[in-house]
């Protein structure tokens, strides 16, 4: 299920990516140039920041590691149409360290 999806931007606040409102996919992180050598990605945990009163809310529909034990992964769906949410990628390694990363979703009604 891991995807490595591309379309990520840096901007002041961090990542962002651009969801529609009614796609439902999978987003990778590469942990490999932050883990030390022979370390690896024991756990991991993704969370979504609530937004109160959100009718839609951006739902994560699964998670996990990747085979090569250096990637994450997430995958998405719903959310509310010009909203944005902080999805947070929360590790463990092998080794005991504990790190986490952040990205912003804007989720969008794109047309063809």
């Amino acid at each position: 299920m891991a995807i490595n999806r591309t379309g990520f931007i840096e901007t002041n606040f961090g990542l962002e990516i651009d969801k529609d409102v009614n796609a439902r996919l999978a987003y990778t992180f590469n942990w490999s140039e932050w883990l030390d050598t022979g370390d690896s990605i024991a756990s991991v945990t993704y969370t979504v920041a609530a937004r109160r009163n959100d009718p839609t809310p951006l739902v994560i529909q699964s998670s996990g590691r990747t085979d090569s034990n250096t990637d994450t992964f997430v995958e998405l769906s719903g959310g509310q149409v010009d909203k944005t949410y902080i999805v947070t990628a929360r590790i463990t390694t092998a080794n005991g360290l504990i790190d986490r990363r952040n990205f912003r979703v804007n989720v969008k009604a794109r047309s063809a």
